[in-house]
């Protein structure tokens, strides 16, 4: 089972929590004495003291997406952040399909300046939002990843074009800019020409760290090449054990270093002081779910555009229903997920059931058992950051930090402090190697 773990020592799992900017943000909203930040600000603060590694905050494009009610934008509510806590990591997650890439350079090396080197960018090419950003319908996933690499060739040949040396200290203690040592990058490309250089000063980071959502067949060849990270729904440890085998052999096909991209997942965690608790806090979360629409649910789990009005709750959904997994233009990776639970012959109540973890990893028990589950990925190298939520609520913080994260560190699988003043750093993830090539005179 350590078929996937680095050669790089000492190995421990990356732990990362959410931001905020739910739907608790139209309750700030109406108080004109608090800011709609203020939930984040507790969280954040909380969370460092902790010492979990990084911030993570979502995004979504569209008014009715499920989740999206309150969404704010990544980019300027993790700068906020930045001002309140000084070691934590900031991951905010923007679209290369509705964004350009200068822009992006940008704003993504200046989060790096103001936080001293704790930015990361989480890089989605969007499911939703086509309707806000002009006329058509959303590229096909071929197209947004096709997009999104040469995005990520120009941002990275702009964060570059400022070669060492080139900003260096004058006798008098102040900038000297040394000009021929920033140079433009001249990119012609497909989707964009851009001249450069970039006209910030070089990054604490030199790049930001950098994540990528998204698990098709176009997504994990994006993330296989470049990723430093990868987002995943990952709900079995089968699942998790495939999807590292096929990332990780396509990322040592691209010449890249053993232990890239780090996997991360999403937990969804009930704990209880007992096993017996555990279970019943499980049951009654079933029992109050809203079985109607959770079949919408499940459509959407599905691709969309599935009519299971009509189908009984206990009966099995035809495989006949099932989309050809290329004429879906939206999460193909979650909809392979939930095909393989039709195939598993799962009854619609329980595909519902499963729909409340939108095909993420869940599991219930105590602190100790829940540690358990977390080693045996860890142990098996198919996980290397995990994501924490519950914070806000004084139970949920007790279980996870003096629980879960207490016992993960006395099996010294979580480290105990942070390792280093960068994100980069606490994430032990060595810079990547210049690509002067993109950098022409």
């Amino acid at each position: 089972m350590d078929e996937f773990v680095s050669a790089k020592q000492p190995r421990t799992l990356k732990t990362v929590t959410g931001a905020g900017g739910t739907s608790e943000t139209y309750d700030l909203a109406v108080d004109p004495t608090r800011s709609t930040l203020d939930t984040a600000v507790r969280v954040a603060k909380l969370a460092e003291a902790a010492r979990i590694d990084a911030l993570f905050t979502a995004d979504l494009l569209s008014f009715g997406a499920q989740g999206a009610i309150g969404s704010q934008e990544p980019l300027v509510f993790v700068s906020a952040l930045s001002q309140v806590t000084s070691r934590i990591g900031l991951i905010a997650t923007v679209s290369t399909t509705f964004n350009h890439p200068f822009n992006l350079a940008r704003l993504f090396g200046t989060l790096d300046h103001v936080s001293n080197g704790r930015a990361a960018w989480n890089l989605v090419t969007s499911s939703i939002g086509e309707e806000n950003f002009g006329p058509g319908e959303l590229p096909s996933p071929e197209e947004r990843y096709a997009r999104a690499a040469e995005t990520l060739e120009v941002v990275n040949a702009l964060w570059d074009s400022w070669e060492p040396g080139a900003l260096t200290v004058g006798p008098d203690g102040s900038a000297v800019l040394h000009r021929d040592r920033v140079r433009p990058i001249n990119h012609s490309g497909r989707f964009f020409d851009v001249a450069g250089p970039l006209n910030i000063p070089p990054l604490p980071q030199r790049r930001p760290v950098q994540m990528q959502a998204g698990q098709s067949e176009a997504g994990t060849a994006l993330g296989a090449r470049y990723a430093e990270v990868v987002f995943t729904s990952l709900p079995t440890l089968d699942h998790a054990l495939d999807f590292t085998r096929a990332i990780r052999g396509r990322a040592e096909r691209f010449g890249r270093a053993d232990g890239l991209p780090l996997i991360f997942s999403s937990f969804h965690a009930t704990y209880g002081a007992t096993e017996a608790e555990a279970r019943q806090l499980v049951r009654e979360r079933r029992e109050s779910i809203d079985f109607e629409r959770g079949r919408a649910q499940v459509a959407d789990m599905l691709g969309g555009g599935l009519d299971l009005s009509e189908l009984p709750l206990d009966a099995k959904l035809p495989e006949s229903l099932l989309p050809e997994i290329t004429s879906v233009n939206r999460r193909r990776g979650r909809v392979d997920i939930f095909a393989g639970y039709v195939r598993q012959g799962r009854t619609l109540r329980e595909l519902v059931v499963a729909a409340q973890d939108t095909g993420h990893w869940a599991a219930a028990g105590t602190p100790e058992q829940l540690a358990d589950a977390v080693e045996e990925r860890f142990r098996a190298g198919v996980l290397d950051v995990i994501t924490l939520g519950g914070l806000a609520d004084p139970r949920e913080h007790d279980f996870v930090v003096n629980g879960l994260l207490h016992e993960l560190r006395r099996r010294r699988i979580v480290a105990p402090d942070y390792t280093g003043t960068t994100l980069r750093e606490n994430l032990g993830l060595r810079l990547p190697a210049r690509d002067d090539s993109a950098v022409r005179t």
